[in-house]
């Protein structure tokens, strides 16, 4: 009798599947999961040893800004896949302000061709509405390796900006995917920001862009939203009064939440941290953390994503209000919500549901986001009793640096693998960039019948 043939065989691992934990091996073939289950008698060109660890569906950030072109001195695509299968992040989607911005199809064209040869991971590129391309969006979105439009309806890093109504309903009313928004009212941060002028001091970035500029916007978006039929993704919800908003618009509107808003709060952090906890929209107080782990614990956050945002400490330095916001975050994502997991605040099961499975079903992934028969081979493997220390002298990214710097954790990547490639095993880099551009089911035509 011949023996089976794979790829890869991940072998005696638990499996975190849709149907419950199971022990069981994964034989990979041609990039996709072919078989779960017994693999004893197959063989393989290449096998990975998950034996005490836990087998995950791939990891998706769905908010990253690798700050190419433009920037390429905080990062680029190379390092900012680096950083995420180094912390077991098979699959990213990235973000338009950069500079230029992505906001053509000439721009959009351009990332997509610099991810090959050099991305470690799978990557989709979000296209940024403004005023001048409302035309154009329709045509945009339907673009392979584009994963949606990004309206910035307040302004952060990057010079794209929809603060007006008038062209968030042009922006709307063209396309039928779903539209992130970065939702804070322009109009108010305007407003208040004398008071963090006055204050020059970090910890009045929740006061400048307080609880009402969020709950201002989503209310705008919403209301857009529902005048045109078009669902919509709220990006780093941030207050307990959006959430109070959100859990009755669930026919229109998913959201997600920062791994960092979960596990940071004011005013502490930005005593510890000073600008480097510095971020859009803020990390806020006790209050609206705890209303946003019971976002997470009641099922009503759709997913986590970090809104990983690199500045170099030269940049942070500066004096507030002048210096940046953003913080990254695509290589601690893991390791921060396991030791959350460990701490007992969250199930494992519904981690996996905010980091691949969520993202995955908002955003359309084709073939991510499950460990099952069909769907492409990419796994996080980890190791939920492994104790170690986030250093920022181990983070791959461009500027050398993490908010969680000497931060003891539970639970720790030990390997990732994308489409059937191991990318990273024990901490090291394994063979060459394998990353190419995400599908996504509103932009992949049906086959034809025979």
């Amino acid at each position: 009798m011949t023996a089976l043939r794979f790829d890869l065989i991940v072998r005696g691992g638990t499996l975190v599947t849709p149907g419950g934990r199971v022990q069981a091996d994964v034989g990979a073939r041609a990039g996709r999961i072919a078989a779960i289950g017994d693999l004893g008698g197959a063989v393989a060109a290449h096998t990975l040893d998950a034996v005490g660890l836990h087998v995950l569906p791939g990891v998706i950030d769905a908010q990253v800004h690798f700050r190419e072109p433009g920037h390429t001195y905080k990062e680029d695509l190379a390092t900012g896949t680096t950083g995420a299968v180094l912390g077991g992040v098979t699959s990213v989607l990235e973000m338009p302000n950069t500079d230029p911005p992505t906001t053509t199809a000439a721009a959009l064209a351009d990332k997509l061709a610099r991810l090959k040869g050099r991305a470690r991971c799978d990557v989709g590129f979000f296209v940024g509405a403004s005023a001048g391309n409302v035309g154009e969006l329709a045509e945009l979105e339907a673009t392979p390796g584009c994963a949606g439009v990004k309206v910035f309806m307040g302004s952060s890093t990057g010079s794209l900006l929809v603060a007006d109504d008038e062209t968030l309903a042009e922006v709307f009313a063209g396309g039928r995917r779903r539209v992130a928004i970065h939702a804070e009212d322009e109009d108010r941060l305007r407003e208040r920001r004398p008071l963090a002028e006055a204050a020059a001091h970090v910890r009045a970035h929740p006061e400048w862009r307080d609880a009402e500029t969020a709950l201002r916007a989503t209310w705008r978006a919403l209301a857009l939203a529902r005048r045109f039929g078009r669902r919509i993704h709220l990006l780093h919800v941030t207050t307990a009064e959006e959430l109070d908003v959100l859990d009755e618009c669930k026919d229109l509107a998913t959201f997600e939440i920062p791994p960092q808003h979960l596990t940071l709060v004011a005013p502490d952090c930005y005593e510890r941290l000073g600008t480097r906890a510095q971020m859009n929209p803020p990390i806020r107080d006790g209050r609206h953390r705890d209303a946003l782990w019971g976002a997470v614990r009641s099922g009503l956050c759709d997913m986590l994503a970090t809104d990983h945002a690199p500045h170099t400490l030269e940049e942070k330095a500066r004096p507030y209000p002048q210096s940046p916001s953003g913080m990254p975050g695509v290589q601690t994502l893991v390791p921060i919500m396991l030791d959350h997991v460990a701490a007992g605040r969250l199930t494992l099961e519904r981690l996996v549901d905010l980091v691949a499975a969520g993202p995955a079903r908002v955003w359309g992934l084709a073939g991510k986001g499950r460990l099952a028969v069909g769907f492409d081979c990419d796994l996080t493997l980890v190791d939920l009793s492994a104790r170690r220390t986030i250093r920022s002298a181990d983070m791959a990214t461009r500027v050398g640096w993490t908010p969680f710097d000497g931060v003891e954790v539970t639970g720790w990547p030990m390997a990732t693998v994308v489409r059937g490639h191991v990318v990273m095993r024990d901490g090291q880099l394994v063979g060459e960039p394998h990353g190419r551009p995400l599908g996504f089911v509103e932009t992949i035509a049906p086959t034809s019948p025979a």
